[in-house]
């Protein structure tokens, strides 16, 4: 899109800190990022006169009353892209359903990522639903830039390594136990930690400690690897980076009922993917990798520990990689047409 010369700026918008660092990294030319206004009429109504867009696109379950009216009002097409409404979610909205569709009734077009999503919008009376696929099954492009340091790759390299990610509390022991019964069969092993919250990883190591596992921090940047049992990431930003060398990844969020964390980043190298029965944020990816041999659920630290595989399956990561090209083309193909279509008008 900022190769386009029809578009002269283009404004992305979020309400977090870590999010405006990301953004600021690429150093786009056309870009510009700011923090997403309160949604009330007041303050959406100066927002979009100080920027006046010419097309308003948001993304998966971002609905804002406020700012969809103001947009209505001033005649901007609004698109919904990725879009995505579990049951639960729709649901709270299908109770007050004069209001929930006088909300959705703003959208001009939408982009639901599943047949789940698709068949809710269309309930809530959303005028235009174009299924095509979801867009987290896109590579981002600077996956290939996200690598180790050299000497802690090679040290790496010496042990038969796993990864539980983005693991919330109770899953890092869980994991942790994990971690005894390979040491049965499996030497030289390595357990990679990453939690979702990295300001847990002194609580997660006081509790891993028990099991008399000696643990380090990525923060301290180990020169040798050769004592340790478990490895805990508490930094922030570099998950792909540990995704990219592992074989087998846990996904977290699953064992505890918080609905599974998105496991396609892992799937794109290859890993297979092992999870526990809360999958339902990503019911439709789990499905597909279920079905495609990829990803299997656990419930035990000892079925983890018998799932856990130390070689790759690079066939099955090109055929992700594959869909989510697809994927990517079609969207680009139905923005293409929005966009030249809403600046003929303009």
């Amino acid at each position: 899109m900022k190769k386009k010369n029809s578009i002269k700026q283009i404004l992305i918008t979020s309400s977090t800190l870590s999010s405006s660092k990301i953004l600021n990294k690429f150093n786009f030319k056309k870009t510009i990022h700011q923090f997403f206004p309160i949604d009330y009429f007041f303050f959406t109504e100066k927002f979009l006169n100080y920027w006046k867009p010419g097309l308003a696109i948001f993304v998966e379950s971002e609905i804002w009353p406020y700012m969809f009216k103001n947009l209505k009002e001033k005649k901007i097409p609004l698109v919904l892209l990725n879009a995505r409404l579990t049951k639960k979610t729709f649901n709270r909205w299908w109770k007050y359903k004069f209001f929930s569709k006088s909300v959705f009734d703003k959208i001009d077009i939408a982009y639901p990522q599943n047949l789940e999503t698709k068949k809710y919008l269309d309930k809530i009376r959303v005028k235009k639903n174009i299924l095509i696929g979801n867009l987290k099954f896109v590579e981002n492009i600077n996956e290939n830039f996200n690598e180790l340091p050299k000497n802690l790759k090679s040290e790496f390299d010496k042990k038969k390594i796993w990864v539980a990610s983005s693991t919330h509390k109770n899953e890092e022991i869980f994991c942790a136990k994990a971690h005894l019964e390979l040491k049965k069969k499996q030497k030289n092993l390595l357990t990679i930690i990453i939690p979702r919250h990295i300001h847990r990883a002194n609580q997660i190591v006081n509790e891993i400690e028990k099991l008399n596992l000696k643990i380090t921090y990525h923060s301290n940047s180990p020169k040798k690897l050769n004592n340790f049992d478990i490895y805990i990431v508490d930094t922030f930003g570099e998950t792909k980076k540990f995704h990219k060398i592992a074989n087998s990844v846990f996904l977290g969020g699953s064992i505890i009922n918080r609905g599974g964390q998105n496991p396609l980043e892992a799937a794109r190298f290859g890993s297979k993917i092992l999870h526990g029965p809360n999958v339902d944020n990503f019911k439709d990816v789990y499905k597909l990798l279920r079905n495609i041999k990829v990803s299997k659920k656990v419930t035990t630290p000892k079925q983890l520990a018998s799932s856990v595989v130390f070689k790759k399956n690079k066939l099955k990561g090109i055929k992700i990689r594959n869909m989510g090209k697809k994927i990517l083309n079609k969207t680009i193909f139905e923005l293409d047409n929005l966009i030249k279509n809403d600046f003929k008008k303009t």
